[in-house]
């Protein structure tokens, strides 16, 4: 599956050589940041730990509490170091900024937002309805094909109505979207539920991208454009992974719940529903004890395709949240107008251009 990439890499890089003009700093330094590389990467990766195994062993862990404390540590001494280094990987710098600093906010709650609804939604596509992987993937296709088609015509806006309205637009229709997937209950058929969702989920992220990337490199000095893109990409990136860790939690307790009340209400053989309490971290995917008779097998499959669909609701409308935040901090922090450098100049980076999915 992975040599899949080779090729769309080989036609970017060409595309790249052909289409796109470099952007250098000349002044940059030569060596890498190692300190800074490292604290980064140990900071969220404890954080990231700690908030993932909080859900299976409890706050009152050692190891859980010492990992995410570790990384947040890690992270306060990054951001130490970065602001005395002679030559950070990231310069503090550019989050001057309210235009950059705005941008990244509503990075790090749309891309939350995408990452943890995108997570879910295959489990209930495969676990819940019986789709196989093939079929999971290809359900995705409304989102990705109203993506593709639509981020040309996006990064058009930008130069006709400013940053602000796409920025504050794209995420409310996402938001939208999100919500919609609510809707899906154990019936029901693909059509009516995740279909329009998906195509009102990707119309957002179309109307948001291509903007939103624009928007970062204009931000900042034209030498610090690659380190621009380059955070944002990372903010995409800890987004979805913060996002996953910290839904992780509540979509397990609401499942515990839900699953909990529903096996008390079916009145079932104090040995099944140990038994199924017991595979309570697998969610969906947890199956009925073979001891069990086919009517308590069909009703417990029932009851955690209920339970599941409580945790995935939670987690559709919390995405829905995120999205509705991240339009609000656009509102507050990007200006209606493009921004212009110190010498007056209109923006470098034109809208039309496109934009990249981090």
């Amino acid at each position: 599956m992975f040599f899949l990439n080779l090729p769309i890499a080989l036609a970017a890089l060409l595309l790249l050589f052909w289409r796109v003009p470099e952007s250098r700093d000349v002044e940059a330094p030569r060596h890498l940041d190692w300190t800074g590389a490292i604290l980064t990467a140990a900071g969220l990766g404890g954080i990231v730990y700690g908030l993932i195994e909080s859900s299976r062993r409890g706050w009152q862990d050692g190891g859980v509490v010492t990992a995410t404390l570790g990384g947040a540590a890690c992270l306060i001494a990054f951001v130490v170091v970065e602001a005395r280094s002679p030559a950070p990987m990231l310069p503090l710098s550019l989050f001057r900024s309210r235009r950059f600093m705005g941008a990244n906010l509503l990075t790090l709650g749309l891309y939350g937002a995408l990452a943890i609804a995108l997570f879910v939604l295959p489990l209930d596509l495969i676990q819940v309805r019986g789709y196989s992987a093939a079929a999971a993937g290809a359900a995705m296709l409304p989102l990705i094909l109203t993506l593709f088609l639509l981020s040309r015509w996006s990064g058009g806006l930008l130069d006709r109505f400013g940053a602000r309205l796409p920025l504050v637009t794209g995420p409310l229709i996402a938001a939208g979207g999100f919500a919609m997937l609510v809707r899906a209950g154990v019936g029901g058929s693909y059509r009516a539920t995740f279909f329009p969702a998906l195509v009102v989920l990707g119309l957002g992220m179309a109307v948001t991208v291509a903007p939103l990337t624009t928007t970062v490199m204009n931000a900042v000095d034209v030498a610090h454009a690659g380190i621009a893109s380059g955070v944002n990409n990372a903010v995409s990136r800890a987004a979805g992974l913060v996002a996953l860790a910290v839904m992780s939690m509540p979509l397990q307790h609401m499942f515990n719940v839900q699953i909990e009340r529903r096996l008390t209400d079916l009145g079932l053989r104090a040995e099944l529903v140990a038994e199924v309490q017991a595979q309570r971290m697998m969610l969906a995917s947890a199956a009925a004890p073979s001891s069990a008779s086919p009517r308590e097998r069909v009703a417990v499959q029932r009851a955690i395709a209920a339970a599941f669909l409580s945790g995935f609701r939670l987690v559709a409308l919390s995405a829905a949240g995120l999205a509705l935040a991240s339009a609000a901090i656009a509102a507050l922090t990007i200006d209606a107008q493009p921004e212009r450098g110190p010498s007056g100049d209109p923006a470098r980076t034109r809208g039309t251009q496109g934009g990249k999915l981090p």
